[in-house]
């Protein structure tokens, strides 16, 4: 099976962008599958759909908790699938460019919850639609959010558009949700309020990592954390919290930091560097405050002594 082979070879040496459109192609052709099979023995392939998608309804939400999960990675649609992930590789490439491969598939996650949270809300507070049962189902709130977070942290990024050349990628992110919010007296409304709910993540992302704070550290150490004990390694309880250092900065939890004693007090974390790099790619070196320049000049000393 030397077509499977290469499959598996590409996604274990692809990047995390790959790896999410493989996954959300895999779980596309899989429900396919199930679906053409469950037509052979008289079950409509909406049954088999509806095991992934997220349902308004809390009482069935409970019992198919899974589905938090499963319906941001599910599609069933040729042209919706084909439009999120082409959506999904086209700004997933461009929030590489500035942050890491778990920061994008914390900004993937975190968005569909945020999309997820925004829907379950909408139909379960909202009278004119507590009294509609609606299923969630595809990728949209998370790449949505991946959009937007780019486009908040880097508004003037050229995107290169048919017809219309090269324009500033905050425009691309503020009509994509324009539409979202007219399409809301539409058929479509379950997955309109869930794309607002996704760019409301990616806009949060985006402010909160410029001012050095990543909000999907606590979900990437979890991960980490359950990842680590899956192949063989203890369990250790992951610390979500920010701490503060004697001089006002802030030090992440979830990872082993060096004793004391041993830990330069002018240290700069990986993290707080490529927050850094990424600043002077989205905006140039002046935009640095004058704090991130002096960091900037401490880590250059220690890597270049």
């Amino acid at each position: 099976m030397a077509f499977i082979d290469d499959i598996k070879r590409s996604y274990l040496q692809g990047s995390m962008l790959l790896r999410l459109i493989f996954i959300n192609i895999g779980v596309f052709l899989l429900l396919h599958v199930l679906a053409l099979g469950a037509l052979l023995v008289n079950v409509q392939g909406g049954e088999v759909l509806q095991w992934l998608e997220l349902p308004s309804d809390l009482g069935m939400l409970l019992r198919r908790p899974w589905t938090l999960v499963t319906y941001m990675f599910a599609h069933y649609g040729i042209l919706h699938i084909l439009f999120n992930m082409l959506w999904l590789y086209w700004l997933g490439r461009i929030f590489m460019e500035f942050f890491s491969p778990k920061q994008l598939t914390g900004v993937y996650l975190l968005g569909g919850w945020g999309g997820a949270l925004l829907f379950l809300l909408a139909y379960n507070l909202l009278p004119h639609l507590a009294a509609h049962q609606y299923f969630l189902i595809g990728a949209s709130a998370s790449v949505i959010a991946i959009v937007v977070a780019t486009a908040v942290y880097t508004p003037n990024y050229p995107i290169g558009l048919l017809f219309l050349g090269e324009v500033p990628l905050k425009w691309v992110a503020i009509v994509t949700v324009a539409i979202d919010l007219l399409s809301m007296e539409g058929g479509n409304l379950g997955s309109s309020i869930a794309h607002i709910g996704g760019a409301l993540v990616g806009a949060l992302y985006a402010l909160r990592i410029r001012v050095g704070h990543d909000i999907t550290r606590p979900l990437n150490a979890a991960i980490d954390a359950v990842v680590g004990l899956f192949n063989g390694r203890s369990f250790k309880r992951p610390d979500f919290q920010w701490k503060r250092t004697a001089g006002g900065q802030r030090e992440t939890g979830g990872g082993q930091q060096p004793p004391r004693g041993t830990r330069p007090d002018d240290a700069v974390s990986e993290e707080e560097l490529d927050v850094i790099l990424g600043k002077i790619k989205a905006a140039g070196y002046d935009a640095l405050t004058d704090e991130e320049k002096d960091k900037l000049f401490k880590a250059s000393r220690r890597r270049n002594p």
